[in-house]
């Protein structure tokens, strides 16, 4: 029987979780070609209803040499992201 009520999908282990002024993301590094790292950032929402909407490549240098620096762009571009659709722009950076 069908209550009306989603059950969100498990956390991918490799995907941390990133809330920024109510809206909800996850975010990783997916391995790539030489040893390099892309951002890949999911958008779960802003509400009590997962939504997952992966977040289009923001710039056309996708792949970084560190896993680490993969995950500070995706967790930037998440907040660009949220800026870009509240017009608070770059200015709370």
């Amino acid at each position: 029987m069908r209550t009306g009520i989603e059950k969100p999908k498990p956390a991918d282990p490799e995907r941390l979780p990133f809330i920024y002024r109510g809206w909800r993301f996850e975010f990783s590094a997916r391995p790539v070609g030489s040893g390099c790292f892309e951002p890949v950032v999911v958008c779960l929402g802003h509400g009590p209803r997962p939504v997952e909407t992966r977040l289009p490549n923001d710039t056309d240098e996708i792949a970084y040499a560190t896993r680490a620096e993969a995950m500070r762009h995706a967790q930037q571009q998440a907040m660009r992201w949220v800026h870009d659709r509240t017009g608070d722009g770059q200015g709370q950076f």
